[in-house]
């Protein structure tokens, strides 16, 4: 299983619009990640001071990288993000350290 990561910028003054967003995650985004042959455990976004840190667990990394740049319901959410979002690509981290 591999652990994938990644980073985004808010916008200034939009970190209360973005959490709020995240309270409203469509049925569909939700599907196209679990349905996927991806294998997805799990995913998890942090979010300070508009820094957002995302984290997954999953089979086939580029299944799911796949679907966040190319499905219907990842543009549909991208547009909910676009006015909170800064114009930055993401940027997927590499995981430099691993205890357990």
């Amino acid at each position: 299983m591999a652990r994938i990561a990644f980073h985004l910028t808010i916008k200034d003054e939009q970190q209360d619009a973005y959490r709020e967003a995240h309270q409203h995650v469509s049925d569909e985004l939700e599907r196209a990640y679990l349905d996927s042959d991806a294998g997805l455990q799990t995913y998890s976004v942090f979010e300070k001071e508009g820094h957002v840190f995302g984290f997954m667990e999953v089979d086939k990394p580029n299944v799911i990288q796949d679907i966040m740049e190319n499905s219907d319901a990842q543009a549909q959410w991208d547009e909910v993000m676009e006015p909170i979002l800064t114009d930055e690509d993401v940027i997927w981290l590499d995981e430099v350290y691993r205890m357990i």
